[in-house]
């Protein structure tokens, strides 16, 4: 339907080729849908022609960064590229682009069908229809969910996740680069408004429930660590400023933190924050920030006190192995 509307006659799915249960459903998909007349020269005697291919990506977390994903499938190195121009000016291999997720491209047929009333009458008024959500951590139920933007997190958590409401810490949203939301916040609507005025994102739809077992700040260097890892190393502040957090982290739940540190490690945050070219570097320092913003006396506890509260980091002074 958006290539008939836009008069393209050709698609992109791209996955990532780490989850080939995925891929191979889509490409079974794909053929079904070709086997049905949906793809192919002449739909349904239309005189318009579409196919899609189905990219398998290499792996790389940048790969969620539009322009990064676009230059994948071009055969280069998954790098984001400054904008303007945009895809829709200047996309795959210099044409007119739309790029969208999957999810999103799936809520036009209900909208041709039934309306957009019909699906923004499901979430709220500034965040409408629905959102599906990986359900995973210091719950009794995980799994993959669908539910109204505006569901309540603790009807996800409690009711839905089953978890123990009096042991839950902290819940994270968003994936790797989503802030943690401690648990006094329980009540919030998940829409995109309240959790970037929390300090998260929705993201990709991740939730991981995290109970009072867990050291929040070795959470942060947990997923700070990840996002270092899958950073393109094109641009200076996410290249330089997310080892340099890093570094200050490994100290701290080490036992080996110097005066400054958490000072340092905010402002490095937020020039990281600010200053890195894409989505990556952007939002990577979140994990840091929103700990340090709801969890600070655990940071304290570590550099002033060299006391881990769950027992969880190894404050000796000894380097990781």
């Amino acid at each position: 339907i958006g290539a008939y509307a836009i008069g393209a006659d050709e698609g992109f799915i791209f996955v990532r080729n780490e989850y080939p249960k995925a891929v191979e459903r889509l490409e079974l998909a794909v053929e079904q849908a070709r086997n049905y007349g949906l793809l192919g020269d002449d739909i349904m005697n239309s005189g318009f022609s579409f196919d899609v291919d189905i990219h398998k990506g290499g792996g790389a977390f940048v790969c969620g960064e539009e322009t990064a994903l676009m230059s994948a499938i071009e055969g280069k190195m998954p790098n984001p590229r400054p904008r303007p121009p945009y895809p829709t000016e200047s996309g795959l291999w210099g044409k007119p682009t739309v790029i969208n997720n999957v999810k999103s491209w799936a809520n036009i047929p209900v909208i041709i069908k039934r309306g957009g009333k019909y699906l923004f009458e499901m979430g709220t008024k500034r965040s409408g229809g629905t959102k599906v959500f990986s359900l995973v951590g210091d719950v009794r139920r995980r799994g993959l969910i669908e539910v109204k933007l505006g569901t309540y997190l603790e009807e996800i958590v409690i009711d839905i996740g089953n978890a123990n409401k009096e042991e839950i810490k902290a819940v994270q949203t968003g994936g790797p680069s989503g802030g943690f939301i401690p648990a006094k916040h329980l009540g919030i609507p998940l829409d995109y408004e309240t959790l970037t005025e929390l300090g998260s994102i929705m993201g990709s739809g991740g939730l991981v429930v995290s109970d009072k077992n867990s050291c929040m700040v070795d959470m942060a260097r947990y997923f700070l660590d990840f996002t270092l890892s899958e950073s393109c190393g094109q641009c200076t502040p996410c290249r330089e400023g997310l080892e340099r957090m890093l570094e200050i982290l490994d100290r701290i739940t080490q036992g080996r933190s110097e005066e400054g540190d958490i000072r340092l490690l905010r402002e490095l945050s937020e020039y990281v924050k600010d200053a890195s070219l894409c989505a990556l570097g952007g939002t990577a320092p979140n994990p840091v920030l929103s700990t340090l913003d709801n969890f600070e006396e655990e940071y304290r506890e570590h550099v002033e006190e060299k006391r881990c509260r769950s027992g969880v980091c190894d404050l000796s002074g000894g380097e990781d192995e």
